[in-house]
């Protein structure tokens, strides 16, 4: 996967209450979570961002509880992926299982808000065009891969049973 967004930036322990504020979560339609991304954090969170651009954010990104609302809103919102300097075990695997990418960077304190990057996950490489940096993140094995241009766990799951 290869791609490029712009960047909105948060900080250490954004846990899912912050991600999708639980008075959202009496229904799960993606859309509608969507709406409510990040809204306790940055009210006007959903007006700004455009398709395809990125969340950075520090350490235990998506800590809290284990809602998958979380990853689902993220990604229904048009988030491309998500680069932390580290997550939630769960948060890590619910975004996996809906087909959301996230990276673990060390570096994220020099990536800034606005920041256009570039993502080579194949390679394991984020480049920064904006500062003309490189960062280093752990290359997404075939399976990963395929998980996620699939859509998520459930899609790639349907896919092989069809070919059958």
């Amino acid at each position: 996967m290869e791609h490029c967004g712009k960047t909105w930036k948060f900080g250490d322990d954004i846990n899912t209450d912050l991600i999708i504020p639980a008075r959202y979560l009496n229904t799960s339609d993606p859309e509608e979570l969507a709406l409510h991304c990040m809204e306790d954090e940055d009210a006007d969170f959903i007006k700004k961002i455009s398709p395809g651009d990125i969340i950075v954010a520090g350490k235990h990104f998506g800590c809290g509880s284990s809602r998958e609302h979380a990853p689902i809103c993220i990604k229904a919102a048009g988030i491309a992926c998500v680069i932390a300097k580290s997550y939630a075990r769960i948060f890590f695997r619910n975004s996996f299982n809906i087909g959301l990418p996230i990276f673990e960077v060390e570096e994220v304190d020099r990536i800034q808000q606005g920041d256009e990057l570039q993502i080579k996950s194949d390679e394991g490489l984020i480049i920064n065009i904006t500062r003309n940096e490189e960062y280093s993140t752990e290359p997404f094995p075939p399976f990963m891969q395929e998980l996620i241009q699939c859509g998520g766990l459930m899609e790639m799951v349907k896919r092989q049973l069809d070919k059958k």
